[in-house]
């Protein structure tokens, strides 16, 4: 297994499997530290966070937590979200490599005063069309606040922090959720009543709260007694500064609406005229536009698959340093398998799946496929190992997981099979496209 760190002929300079040079230390938690890295391959800063493992396994409820932050990330590619590049992983820690945003939290710039109204719109705006992608692929936030809301070097807004956020496995058997979490001062009131509530709803209300800051400078629920603040918030009594316009009051009256049933929708917020101005959707409402944006940093297509080292290889293929052994179920892990195929000849059969209620297929970039079902989407992308081997890892990209374990049996794994070397773990014998089968560990690829 590859090192944590190595250590070039200058001591001070700190480089994370020969990929990562590590800077300065950003920020810390109470299981986490964030610090500045920048890419040697291509000088791209980004962030990273550290955590040490023996806290994690000593704290099952961090362990959930990271769990779902991976699972959730791996969803969501909006220019309003900050983006989980990587998860790296040692004996000893895990490294979540992401976008490096510079222009610290929206509170930072609430604490000092309220935001001119102009302003606060464009955040509103921004902080509506992350949630409504996230809403879109059944990603409820949970804790949406001015300080998990980051500004970038444009001084656009970026989402943050979804340790707390839901998927929608975790809905019971009435379809709701029922774990009460988030920030006192921004949690709807149907989460505070614990009888179960709509992620998605929720989320809605915290948006609300979150204007209604930006806005006025203060929050909208406050009072140094807890229990007299929940009470204000089962009411929605508040009341708002006169500096704010009539039309904003209008909105954030439909916004905080203790009746979520009958709470304005995302769909209904960006009708209205108010949001409406200036407003521009970076997703541009089209599948192409989103599907652009989501691989924005794919549109120049390489002459060659990736390279998948041997590092690579044997984390994504050997159970004992997969990371989504520690980190997810198994219906939500990426199915990854080597072949001798040409990448070429894998990405053809790819493109060429019609059944199993597929109902699209297209090409993200060279080596890279996107597969549409009715109800879920997966991505297929094809690495090169060594020069007579390839390795394939699809994953899910929105959709239920149940949904997506099935279309791997029963509509990927079929078509695929005479071209298969072996599958992540597999025990069973597979051709490798010549007739030659193998068994065991994939592992013996080596």
């Amino acid at each position: 297994m590859a090192s944590e760190t190595t250590q070039p002929t200058d001591p001070s300079r700190t480089v994370l499997f020969n990929k990562y040079e590590m800077g300065r230390l950003l920020g810390k938690g109470t299981f986490a530290k964030v610090y500045f890295a920048k890419n040697i391959q291509t000088s791209e800063s980004v962030a990273i966070k550290v955590i040490h493992k023996d806290h994690v396994l000593k704290n099952h409820s961090m362990i959930d937590q990271i769990k779902r932050e991976i699972s959730v990330m791996r969803l969501l590619r909006h220019p309003n979200v900050v983006h989980l590049r990587e998860v790296l992983a040692t004996r000893s820690k895990i490294f979540f490599v992401m976008d490096l945003v510079r222009g610290g939290e929206l509170f930072s710039r609430v604490a000092r005063s309220k935001l001119r109204e102009d302003l606060a719109r464009r955040y509103f705006q921004q902080l509506i069309s992350a949630v409504h992608f996230c809403h879109a692929r059944g990603v409820s936030h949970r804790d949406l606040k001015p300080e998990n809301l980051l500004l970038d070097d444009n001084g656009d807004l970026k989402v943050s922090d979804f340790g707390l956020s839901a998927l929608p496995e975790q809905l019971r058997y009435d379809g709701l959720l029922h774990t009460q979490c988030g920030t006192p001062a921004y949690v709807a009131p149907e989460v505070l009543r614990k009888r179960g509530y709509d992620g998605s709803k929720a989320d809605i209300w915290s948006c609300g709260v979150v204007l209604f800051v930006l806005l006025a400078g203060f929050l909208p629920f406050q009072d140094e007694n807890l229990m007299r603040m929940y009470r204000k918030v089962f009411k929605a009594d508040f009341h708002f500064p006169p500096w704010i316009s009539p039309d904003a009051r209008r909105l954030i009256s439909r916004l905080l609406v203790v009746d979520p049933a009958k709470r304005i929708s995302i769909p209904e917020i960006m009708a209205v005229p108010w949001f409406k101005k200036g407003y521009v959707n970076p997703l541009d409402g089209s599948e192409a536009a989103i599907e652009e944006v989501v691989e924005e940093e794919d549109l120049k297509s390489p002459s060659k698959p990736a390279f998948f080292n041997a590092f690579d290889l044997i984390s994504a293929m050997s159970s004992g340093f997969d990371l989504s052994g520690l980190f997810e179920t198994e219906a939500e892990g990426a199915e990854v398998f080597t072949s001798r195929a040409a990448a070429g000849e894998i990405v053809e059969r790819l493109m060429g799946l019609r059944e199993g209620g597929v109902r699209r297929v297209w090409r993200v970039r060279e080596f890279k496929v996107r597969v549409e079902g009715e109800r879920l989407a997966v991505t297929a992308e094809v690495f090169e190992a060594a020069p007579e081997m390839a390795v394939v890892e699809i994953s899910r990209s929105y959709g239920d997981a149940v949904d997506y374990r099935r279309f791997c049996e029963e509509v990927i794994r079929p078509a695929l099979k005479d071209i298969v070397w072996s599958w992540r773990g597999g025990t069973n014998g597979e051709s490798d496209g010549n007739g030659n089968g193998r068994s065991g560990s994939s592992l013996s690829v080596f």
